[in-house]
This record gives structure tokens, C-alpha cells and sequence, in this order.
């Protein structure tokens, strides 16, 4: 595409993303994000079939960013440290810092809106989320069993129990956040994990 018509497409994703965080998808309407961008329905229709079409591109979009935020993350923790568990506590601060700083800090995440009006969408949606959740918790699988490899546990425990439950204590801070209206939430809940790796490997101390 040209950078404008790249300009386009975006500009109707943000609108389409702020719209589905607030309102939900069932909420939003195409007329909404025509509303507040001020284009026209040939230019909404150049660049998707419909509704469903933007709701497939929007979670894309969102899930790509994501993947190489916690890439980027992933790779800075390798190079301040060898230690795994080290790389583990420098990840989650960059995450912290992220999610506290950021200059379009999330009312909430766009997954659990899609899981939530599950029945608003295609299966091939839907199973992108979820493909998109397992990456996510995958690229936590691959630290913690470093971790294990190298640290006895105080309590036993697996590297994917781990991650799944750093992914449901990110998760449960962003819908918590977005009920509370309080931003420092997921930071919050992200810190009291850090404590707790802590405690689980007291070795490593």
C-alpha cells in the first residue's frame, strides 16, 4: 500500500480500537468509526469487506504488536543478564514499565472483548486469539524452564503453570484496570509475581 492509504487503514483501526474498548465490538458500529475519522464509506470499503473483515485486522494488529513488544522485551532481558531468573525479573520490569508509561496506556484488553462476544465473530477469529494467547504463554514456557533447569523450587511446580499464570495475572490486571479505572493495576499485579518467583526459588538468591 501507499504510505496514505496506509495512513487510512490506520487511522480506521485506532478509531475501530478505541470504539470496541469502550463500546464493545457489538456496540461499535461502522458508522461510529466513519464518525470519527471523517472518511467515507468507499474509503472504509477500499480497505475492508466489512465489520467482520475489521474485526479480523484489528485483533491481527493488535496480537502482531504484542508479539514483538514481548520479542523486544525478551531480547533486552538476554543481554542484561545470563542468569535465566534474572532475565525472567528484568522482562516483567520492562513489561511494568511499558504498561505504566506508555503514551496509549490499554483501558483494558482487546482479547478478552473478542473472548467475551465470542458469538460476534467468525471461528477463524476467534482462533487467532487463542493461537495468539498460546505464543504468548509459549514465550513464557521457554524462560521458566530455564529457570527450572538451573533453580530448585521451593514448592513443585512446572514452566507452563508458571506461565499460565503470569498470563492470567496480566490478563485479570487489564480487566481489572479497566473496571477500577486505575492504569497502575497490571504493573501492580505483575510486581506481587515478581515477589512470588522470589519465594518459589530462594536458591537463587
Amino acid at each position: 500500500m501507499t504510505q496514505k492509504a496506509e495512513s487510512t487503514r490506520d487511522r480506521l483501526l485506532d478509531a475501530a480500537r478505541d470504539f470496541v474498548m469502550a463500546k464493545g465490538f457489538a456496540g461499535t458500529s461502522v458508522d461510529d468509526v466513519l464518525k470519527a475519522t471523517g472518511l467515507t464509506k468507499g474509503a472504509f470499503f477500499h480497505h475492508f469487506k466489512g465489520k467482520a473483515d475489521l474485526a479480523r485486522e484489528l485483533v491481527r494488529r493488535y496480537a502482531l504488536k504484542d508479539l514483538k513488544m514481548f520479542q523486544e522485551f525478551q531480547r533486552q532481558a538476554q543481554e542484561q543478564s545470563d542468569d535465566p531468573l534474572e532475565q525472567v525479573m528484568a522482562f516483567l520490569k520492562l513489561f511494568e514499565v511499558y504498561i505504566s508509561n506508555s503514551e496509549d496506556p490499554a483501558p483494558g484488553c482487546m482479547y478478552a472483548v473478542y473472548t467475551y462476544e465470542s458469538r460476534q465473530f467468525n471461528a477463524d477469529v476467534l482462533d487467532f486469539v487463542s493461537d495468539t494467547l498460546r505464543q504468548w504463554t509459549s514465550i513464557y514456557v521457554r524462560m521458566f524452564q530455564d529457570v527450572l533447569d538451573r533453580y530448585e523450587p521451593a514448592l513443585p511446580i512446572t514452566a507452563r503453570q508458571l506461565a499460565e499464570m503470569i498470563v492470567s495475572v496480566s490478563e485479570g490486571g487489564l480487566v481489572l484496570q479497566r473496571a477500577h479505572g486505575d492504569t497502575d493495576t497490571t504493573r501492580w499485579q505483575s510486581e506481587q509475581f515478581r515477589n512470588y518467583l522470589t519465594l518459589l526459588f530462594p536458591t537463587a538468591r
